[in-house]
């Protein structure tokens, strides 16, 4: 029997020990398994209290059972939930019990999502969107995930798609009826104004995103500086605990410190660095080449100077504000400027106190605001889904400009927007992309 035949079964909340656990049964066997377990299946969408009995009638659970049957259900499958106590002994009974059944076995990460995709419950942004919100950490990754999981851009991408299909029914018509004289240039113009006025749309979509995307992952601030200018201390006062150790001594920083902060609802990893300079110590130097790394590769570098006119060693690409540190101990009026001379963005704190702190945090949550784009209507959540819609733009401004020098040309282009759109809903030509993404689901979804 084939994987996607076979019944499934797998705990859908979280880990025992816990007051109620669900477990959840997807498949053509799952009506068996109820009536097996529960003694009679119950009337479909009512929760019907049961005692369940194992193989060998003895008693496993009182419980309640819900009996959805297929297409009504969550997976589009006959569906059958268990809530049972959550004890360990409990869930292990019933799982032995499940497993014991012909032709029912334990889920994979993500395998009932991906049968409801397959079924039509819900499209591939959905089923990203309710990733999303089951890995969200902050209230903005959530609002974002639940935009997908409500289909927002699904619903779009359909609309552009059966609207490109529409212009391409007239200019392909407009093809088979070259020879009717004026009938062409009756089919093409419309369909061309139908084409503007759609680019015009997506690519505002486009442009108005930022880098929302990217809120799944957050935020990557690095600090950086030479050694004994107080990151650690910074990063501690950030954190509000001890996540990094603090010492007189240079070099104590020889690995990445990483912290995860939830800045007004925006996901920003905050890493502490190895000192930057030269020394003979082999492994200081390789936690110098680390620091160097990881700076670069940050959306943001705070480097952190106690002395005045101190030069900033960093030739990366990412926006660097100089933080100058210990303010209560040292003064200084000169002007902050980067390697090449630059004006940069400066702060003024005190990582000891915690002086000038709360105004770091706040420009750090204005730069956040800027990069992802601020929009509460974002509707792009995945780089796999820009490069998607950017594909389908491309093509169909490739379309509207060769209109005019072949329609066989502009019909070909318009066949590459529309698929573009199909493979960002899951419908053509993705099944190379679908065991990457359900892989990254929990078991139990």
């Amino acid at each position: 029997m084939h994987p996607r035949d076979q019944t499934i079964f797998a705990l859908s909340t979280g880990r025992p020990p816990s007051a109620i656990a669900i477990v959840r049964v997807s498949g053509p066997e799952a009506g068996t398994a109820l009536a097996t377990l529960a003694g009679k299946l119950p009337k479909p969408r009512v929760a019907t209290r049961a005692l369940l009995r194992d193989a060998g009638s003895q008693p496993m659970d009182d419980a309640v059972v819900l009996w959805f049957p297929g297409s009504a259900s969550a997976t589009g499958e006959d569906v059958a939930e268990f809530h049972v106590h959550g004890g360990r002994a409990v869930l292990a009974s019933l799982f032995a019990a499940l497993s014991a059944m012909e032709s029912i076995r334990a889920a994979e990460p993500g395998e009932f999502t991906r049968r409801a995709f397959e079924n039509g419950k819900l499209d591939l942004t959905e089923a990203e969107g309710l990733d999303d919100l089951i890995h969200a950490d902050t209230d903005r990754q959530r609002r974002q995930a639940l935009r997908q999981l409500r289909g927002l851009l699904g619903e779009r991408a359909r609309d552009w798609r059966a609207q490109i299909i529409e212009a391409s029914a007239l200019i392909e018509a407009g093809i088979d009826f070259s020879d009717e004289g004026d009938v062409p240039a009756e089919l093409i113009a419309p369909a061309l104004a139908k084409l503007r006025a759609l680019l015009i749309e997506i690519e505002q979509v486009l442009a108005a995103q930022g880098h929302t995307e990217r809120l799944r992952d957050g935020l990557v601030v690095a600090i950086a500086g030479p050694p004994n200018v107080g990151k650690s201390t910074l990063i501690n006062q950030l954190a509000r605990r001890e996540v990094a150790i603090v010492s007189p001594h240079a070099g104590t920083t020889r690995d990445i410190i990483e912290v995860q902060l939830d800045l007004d609802g925006y996901p920003v990893t905050v890493i502490d660095t190895a000192g930057i300079r030269d020394t003979d110590d082999p492994v200081e130097q390789e936690g110098v080449r680390r620091a160097r790394a990881r700076a670069g590769e940050a959306d943001l570098v705070l480097w952190l100077s106690d002395a005045p006119g101190a030069p900033v060693d960093y030739q990366g690409k990412a926006p660097v504000w100089l933080v100058r540190n210990k303010v209560d101990l040292v003064r200084s009026d000169a002007l902050a400027t980067d390697s090449q001379g630059r004006p940069m963005a400066e702060f003024r704190i005190s990582a000891r106190s915690g002086a000038g702190v709360p105004e770091l945090l706040e420009a750090l949550v204005d730069f956040a605001q800027d990069y992802f784009g601020g929009s509460e209507g974002g509707l792009i959540a995945r780089e796999r889904q820009r490069m998607l819609v950017k594909d389908a733009a491309d093509s169909l401004r490739r379309a509207i400009g060769v209109v005019g020098e072949g329609e066989e040309l502009a019909a070909e282009d318009l066949r590459a927007a529309a698929r573009s759109l199909g493979r960002l809903l899951g419908r053509v030509d993705v099944e190379d992309v679908l065991d990457v993404i359900f892989r990254e689901f929990c078991v139990g979804k």
